[in-house]
C-alpha cells in the first residue's frame, strides 16, 4: 500500500505530548511462541507443577498448582468472552484475575507474558509486547510472549470478534502496571526508601541516590501469585514511549523470507505423514474398502478406519498422498441425502422452521410517512479459502496427547478432542501455531481432530496431517447464506421515521462446543452428535450482528429468523452477520438518500448523534475529497457501454460496540465485462487508544481487500449432490491485478480511552461502499452478492 494514509488525526482529548509515528530499529524480539514449547509430549504433571510454581512464586513457596489453574472458565461464546469471576476488573482479568497468569518474572529478571489469544495474522503478538513493555518500562524485545497454549496460558476462549486487544490486551496492560507497582514496593523495602522516590528503567528499579535493583532481585521480595486489584492506576498516556508508536511486526520477517512461520512449515524429528479420505458428499457412509492392499504400498505404515472415518499414514508425504489416492479409489460409499436446489436456496432457507428473536422493538413519536422503500438483499454461502489448506500435528505418548493446531480456541478444542478420545482434559495439551490464512472457523479444528485420532492409533509417533485443497474447500464450515428484507419510511422532510428489518440466517457459530462438532467424530462407527446450534446473544450477535443501525430512528423493529436446520455445513466467518447486515443497511441508506434527494454523506450525518461516528465520517469524506452529490436514479446510466466511474460511501461501528470505520471509494466499471476496478479507497478509523498505528492500518487495508473479494467475486457453489467449488478454478478470489490501486487509512487516536477492536471493522462498510459506488457509476442497484461479473452485466443489459 502507498504511504498516503500515514497520518493520525489528533482530537481534542489527545495526549498533549503526542509525537509523530516512529519506527524503531528492528531489534531481535525475544518472542517465545507457544509452538516453541517441548513438542514431543506433555510434561510430567508433577514436574510441570513444580516448574510452574517455581517460576511464578519466586522464593516464597512452591505450592503445587493444578494444570488448569489459569483455565477455570470454559463457558465461551464465538466472540471469546465468557462468565466473569471478578467482574469489577478490566478485560480478561475478569475471568483470570491472577497476576502471574499474565506476567511472570524469574530470578534472572526474564519477563514472560502470557495470553490465551492466538495470532491469526492481525499483529496481536506485536501489540501485546508493546502493552506489556509500556507498563513495565522495558523494551519490547526484552519480553517473551507465550500465546494460546492449554499448558501455559489463561483460558480466553476463542480468538474472535475483534476481542484480542480489547480483552487480553487490556488484561496484560493492567496486570503489567500492577506487577510494576509490586516490584517498586519490594524494592523500596529492600533499599529502605519510599516507593514514591523510585523509578523504573530497562528492567531495573532506580533509587534517587543511584542505587539499582534488577526486576529479578525485586521479584524475590514479592508474590505475583495474587489476584489483581481494581482501580490500580496506569501510566498516563502523556508518558507513553511504546504504545501509540509503530513497532515493526514481529511475525513479518519470517513470512517474507521463507522462514518457519506457519504450522504448515513445522517439521519435527521422526515425524510421519498422514492423509485423510473424506466422504464424497454430506451424509455419505463408507460401504467397503480394501485397506490391507493399501497397507502393502511402499512406505505405508497404517490405514486407519473407524466407521466412515478413513486415513492413511506413511513415512513420507508424497507416499502418503499416493496412498490416499489409492484409498479413495478403493473406497465404496453409500450416498447421502440430496442437497437443496442452489437456484432457490434463499427461498428454501426462508421456509425452514425458525427460532424467532426480536432484536429491536422501539416505538416513538415521528412525523407521518411520506415515502416507503421495501427492498431485499442477499449473500451466498462463502468459503474461507485459506491459502494454506488446514494442517495439524499430534503425538500420543504414555497416555498423554499433544496437539499443535491453528485453531482459534485451544481450550474448546482440547475439550472436544478429550471427549472424542475418552481422555481427561489434563491428558490433552493443545498448542496454537499460526496457520496460513483464516479469519473464522475453517478446517483447522477438523484436521486437529484427525491428527488426534491418528496419533492414538500410532502411539509414540508424531503425526502430521495436511488437508488437500479439495478437502479444505469441500468440507470446511462455510460462511452462512443470508437474506434480509427491509421496509423503511421517510417523512416529507426526508427524515427516517420508521425502520422494519428482518433477516434469515443459519447459525454463525458451530465452533467446538462438544466432540460432535468435530468432523472426524461424526464419521466414527460410534459417532458423536453435534451440539445443537444456538444463536449468539446481542449485542455481540451472530447472524444479527450489526442488524441495529446506529442511526437515529424513532420507530425501529428488527427481527431475526434464526434457522437451526443447516442444508450446508456452516460456522463462523470473519465479522459473522455484520458483513451482510451492514451491506444491507448502508446500501439502504444510499437508496434512502436518493429518495430524499440528499447527499449520502449529509444524509448519514443528519441521522447521527454519536460524535465519534460523525468524526470518522467527516474525516473520510474530507480526505477523500468528497463532493456533494445526489445518488443517480435507477437505470440512469444502464446500457451506456464502455466504462463509467462512480464513488461510494459507507460507515459502521462494528457491533455498535467496537471500532468506528467509514470508507469512501472510487471505482471504474467496464459495462461489457462487468469488471469493477477500485481506483482508490479512503478509510477513517477510531478504535480508541491506538497501540500500533501500522497494525491498525494493516487490519483495515486487509479488511478492505478481503471484503472486496467477497463482495465482488465470491460464492460457494453446489448442486443437489455435492459442493462443486472445490478448487480455485471454481471458487474465484481477487487476483493481484484487481486489488485497489490505492488505499489510504486515516486514524483518530484517543489516548487513555478503551481499546476498541478493529480486526473486523472494515468488513461491513467495505461491502456496502462497493454496492453504492456501482450504483453511482451505472445507475444499477445490485442487492445480491457477488456484485461483479455476470450479475453486473445482466443488470446493465
Amino acid at each position: 500500500m502507498n504511504d498516503g494514509g500515514l497520518d493520525r488525526v489528533k482530537i481534542p482529548d489527545a495526549r498533549p505530548d503526542a509525537r509523530p509515528d516512529a519506527t524503531p530499529d528492528a531489534a531481535p524480539v525475544a518472542l517465545r511462541r507457544s509452538q516453541d514449547a517441548p513438542r514431543d509430549t506433555v510434561p510430567d504433571a508433577g514436574r510441570r507443577r513444580f516448574l510452574t510454581a517455581g517460576a511464578l512464586v519466586v522464593s516464597f513457596t512452591l505450592l503445587p498448582r493444578p494444570r488448569d489453574a489459569f483455565a477455570q472458565n470454559t463457558t465461551t461464546t464465538e466472540a471469546g468472552t465468557f462468565t466473569a469471576t471478578a467482574p469489577q476488573l478490566p478485560g480478561s482479568l475478569k475471568t483470570t484475575p491472577e497476576l502471574d497468569a499474565w506476567i511472570r518474572i524469574d530470578p534472572a529478571g526474564k519477563v514472560t507474558v502470557c495470553t490465551g489469544k492466538a495470532e491469526l495474522g492481525t499483529g496481536i503478538r506485536t501489540a501485546f509486547l508493546q502493552l506489556a513493555a509500556e507498563q513495565l518500562d522495558i523494551e519490547p524485545h526484552a519480553v517473551t510472549l507465550i500465546t494460546a497454549d492449554t499448558g501455559e496460558t489463561p483460558n480466553e476462549g476463542y480468538t474472535a470478534g475483534s476481542h484480542s486487544v480489547a480483552d487480553s490486551g487490556t488484561a496484560i496492560f493492567n496486570a503489567a502496571a500492577q506487577v510494576r507497582a509490586l516490584l517498586l514496593q519490594s524494592a523500596a523495602a529492600q533499599l529502605h526508601v519510599d516507593a514514591a522516590t523510585l523509578t523504573t528503567q530497562g528492567g531495573e528499579i532506580v533509587a534517587a541516590d543511584g542505587r539499582r535493583l534488577s526486576y529479578g532481585d525485586a521479584v524475590r521480595g514479592t508474590n505475583l501469585h495474587r489476584a489483581a486489584q481494581p482501580g490500580v492506576p496506569l501510566k498516563p498516556p502523556a508518558q507513553f514511549r511504546v504504545v501509540g508508536r509503530t513497532l515493526q511486526r514481529v511475525d513479518i520477517p519470517g513470512k517474507v523470507t521463507g522462514g518457519e512461520s506457519y504450522i504448515q512449515d513445522m517439521r519435527l524429528p521422526g515425524m510421519v505423514h498422514a492423509r485423510v479420505v473424506r466422504p464424497p458428499a454430506y451424509g455419505a457412509t463408507l460401504a467397503s474398502v480394501d485397506g490391507a492392499r493399501i497397507e502393502r504400498l511402499p512406505g505405508v505404515l497404517k490405514v486407519v478406519r473407524d466407521g466412515s472415518y478413513l486415513a492413511v499414514v506413511a513415512d513420507d508425504e508424497w507416499r502418503a498422498i499416493v496412498a490416499m489416492r489409492e484409498l479413495m479409489a478403493a473406497a465404496q460409499w453409500h450416498a447421502g441425502p440430496p442437497l437443496p436446489d442452489p437456484a432457490t436456496i434463499h427461498e428454501t432457507l426462508m421456509k425452514l422452521p425458525a427460532q424467532e428473536i426480536k432484536v429491536a422493538d422501539q416505538t416513538g413519536d415521528a412525523a407521518p410517512a411520506a415515502r416507503t422503500l421495501e427492498v431485499r438483499y442477499s449473500k451466498p454461502y462463502m468459503t474461507h479459502g485459506s491459502i494454506g489448506p488446514s494442517c495439524a500435528l499430534a503425538r500420543f505418548d504414555h497416555g498423554s496427547l499433544t496437539v499443535w493446531s491453528h485453531t482459534q480456541g485451544v481450550f474448546p478444542l482440547r475439550a472436544g478432542i478429550a471427549e472424542m478420545l475418552s481422555l481427561r482434559k489434563d491428558q490433552v495439551r493443545c498448542i496454537h501455531v499460526e496457520g496460513s490464512g483464516c479469519y473464522g472457523h475453517n478446517g483447522a479444528d477438523d484436521v486437529a481432530g484427525d491428527a488426534a485420532l491418528i496419533a492414538r492409533a500410532l502411539p509414540g509417533r508424531t503425526i502430521r496431517v495436511q488437508l488437500m485443497r479439495e478437502q479444505e474447500h469441500t468440507w470446511e464450515p462455510f460462511g452462512p447464506a443470508m437474506t434480509t428484507h427491509a421496509t423503511v419510511s421517510l417523512d416529507a422532510n426526508g427524515t427516517i421515521v420508521d425502520w422494519r428489518y428482518e433477516l434469515w440466517s443459519n447459525t454463525h457459530n458451530n465452533r467446538i462446543e462438544n466432540a460432535g462438532r468435530l468432523l472426524s467424530a461424526q464419521l466414527l462407527a460410534q459417532p458423536f452428535t453435534p451440539a445443537p446450534p444456538k444463536p449468539i446473544p446481542m449485542p455481540e450477535g451472530g447472524g444479527d450482528r450489526n442488524s441495529i443501525p446506529l442511526y437515529r430512528v424513532p420507530n425501529m423493529h428488527v427481527q431475526h429468523h434464526f434457522i437451526p436446520d443447516m442444508p450446508i455445513r456452516v460456522s463462523a466467518m470473519r465479522s459473522l452477520g455484520a458483513h451482510m447486515n451492514i451491506f444491507a443497511i448502508e446500501s439502504l441508506m444510499d437508496e434512502l438518500a436518493l429518495a430524499a434527494q440528499a447527499d449520502p454523506v449529509e444524509f448519514r450525518l443528519k441521522h447521527l448523534d454519536d460524535p465519534r461516528a460523525r468524526d470518522v465520517i467527516q474525516l473520510a469524506a474530507q480526505r477523500f475529497g468528497w463532493q456533494k452529490r445526489v445518488p443517480r436514479a435507477a437505470a440512469a446510466r444502464a446500457g451506456v457501454g464502455g466504462q463509467s466511474r462512480g464513488v461510494g460511501f459507507a460507515f459502521a461501528k462494528y457491533k455498535n460496540l467496537m471500532a468506528y470505520c467509514a470508507i469512501a471509494i472510487e471505482i471504474t466499471v467496464d459495462h461489457d465485462t462487468g469488471r469493477v476496478d477500485i481506483e482508490r479507497a479512503v478509510a477513517a478509523v477510531d478504535c480508541g487508544q491506538i497501540v500500533n498505528p501500522d497494525g491498525v492500518r494493516n487490519q483495515v487495508e486487509g479488511g478492505i481487500l478481503q471484503t472486496s473479494s467477497w463482495t465482488l467475486y465470491e460464492a460457494t457453489t453446489f448442486d443437489t449432490r455435492r459442493i462443486t467449488s472445490f478448487d480455485w478454478s471454481a471458487y474465484p478470489i481477487m487476483r493481484f491485478s484487481s486489488v485497489p490501486k490505492r488505499v489510504d487509512v486515516h486514524l483518530i487516536d484517543r489516548p487513555g480511552l478503551p481499546f476498541l477492536g478493529v480486526g473486523e471493522a472494515a468488513q461491513g462498510p467495505a461491502a456496502a461502499v462497493l454496492a453504492n459506488a456501482i450504483a453511482d457509476a451505472t445507475g444499477a442497484r445490485i442487492r445480491d452478492m457477488p456484485l461483479a461479473g455476470e450479475r453486473l452485466k445482466a443488470a446493465l443489459a
